[in-house]
């Protein structure tokens, strides 16, 4: 991830990812509703997923950083 990037940029990429991550679990939930499951296509999003939470995470740290570190 980029560090010189400037705050409204990393929170204009944060929503973004947010928003993905949000769609995201709206289809899983379709797909397991929806017999049978295809569960490859499950498997593959479920990763995209963890992922997309990995980025927010790291983009959360990023505009608010820890004070005790």
């Amino acid at each position: 991830m980029e560090h010189s990037q400037q705050p409204a940029e990393l929170r204009a990429k944060l929503h973004a990812l947010q928003v993905e991550h949000r769609d995201l679990d709206q289809v899983i939930s379709q797909l397991q509703a929806s017999p049978p499951p295809d569960v490859l296509m499950l498997r593959r999003l479920k990763k995209r997923k963890l992922l997309l939470k990995d980025k927010i995470f790291a983009l959360e740290r990023m505009l608010e950083p820890d004070e005790s570190a």
